[in-house]
């Protein structure tokens, strides 16, 4: 005969395995439309400039690797690098006397920041290509005293060198903002700990403060070098033969305007492109172990893992 202990209880519901429940994503209808809408008209853009003759894409075919419009690029270039890497070396002086004690140093380095950041680009370059109307001649030798050397002015500034002037003063203002702004977005609990530490200041500066700030600072100097590198063709109008003017001086003799402009407009993009891809790689260099997570995936690598998993399947 069977006990009471030896019956066993009826299962109860909450003893039952519960049904996995599968999760569906939610509907969006209206962003499906709006994607639909906006690769319908992306579609209608790309066909009506493909098929329209007027850009006479032979003509741009024909011209894109001519010799004139590779020096000009050269130049471009050039102008871009030169006028970026003395805009950051100045810039670094700049921002280190804003971020002195010294009232002196602080308020300079303010009002040069405000004067060139204040005036249009075009109107400065003009100004210093016109300096000789100011300066006819310049001269070394004892300040308040006799000069040593002297030279006109108009045989010195020539159209090349007033723009790297000119655009060189000009990147060091903006330089010297988004230096100082890197520097300030180091927390200052850790330059504390490590004075408390006893580190040495070059140590502090090297291991601590420019790494974090690098941070901050990348992705504005990217956007600063691909700034520069579009805002030399304001040069063109200092009859400098960079990219802009070298293709101006084909369409003024052939009359080939649009498809000399888009010769230009295609080696800035491809130019702008292949920066743009190695900024995304410099901070993702920068950002490691920003987050405990890692970084993510490049896109190279996504493109990867996704080959890899249609092949598996």
């Amino acid at each position: 005969m069977a006990t009471p202990q030896d019956v066993l209880p009826a299962p109860s519901v909450l003893d039952l395995p519960a049904p996995e429940a599968r999760i569906v994503a939610r509907r969006k209808p209206g962003q499906w439309a709006a994607a639909a809408v906006a690769l319908l008209l992306a579609a209608m853009a790309v066909n009506s400039v493909i098929r329209n003759k007027a850009f006479q894409w032979s003509v741009v075919a024909d011209w894109f690797t001519a010799r004139s419009v590779l020096d000009g690029l050269t130049l471009t270039l050039w102008l871009t690098a030169v006028t970026l890497a003395l805009g950051f070396v100045l810039g670094t002086l700049l921002a280190t006397m804003r971020l002195s004690t010294n009232p002196v140093l602080r308020t300079l380095s303010w009002g040069y920041v405000w004067v060139f950041r204040s005036t249009p680009p075009l109107v400065q370059l003009l100004f210093f290509f016109n300096i000789g109307a100011l300066y006819p001649t310049l001269g070394l030798g004892i300040p308040f005293g006799p000069e040593f050397v002297t030279v006109r002015t108009v045989d010195l500034m020539g159209p090349t060198l007033t723009a790297v002037i000119g655009l060189t003063l000009l990147e060091t203002a903006y330089a010297a903002e988004v230096i100082r702004g890197g520097i300030l977005s180091v927390d200052r609990g850790q330059l504390e700990a490590a004075a408390a530490l006893g580190l040495g200041r070059w140590r502090v500066l090297r291991r601590i403060v420019v790494p974090q700030a690098m941070r901050a600072i990348v992705p504005t100097a990217g956007n600063m070098l691909i700034g520069a590198l579009k805002g030399t063709s304001i040069v063109s109008v200092l009859a400098v033969s960079d990219l802009l003017y070298s293709v101006q001086l084909v369409y003024l003799q052939s009359y080939q305007v649009i498809p000399m402009l888009m010769v230009a407009t295609i080696w800035y993009l491809v130019v702008t492109t292949l920066l743009s891809i190695g900024q995304y790689y410099v901070e993702r260099h920068f950002a490691k172990g920003a987050t405990r997570d890692g970084l993510p995936p490049t896109p190279l690598q996504r493109a990867l893992a996704a080959v890899a998993k249609v092949v598996r399947a």
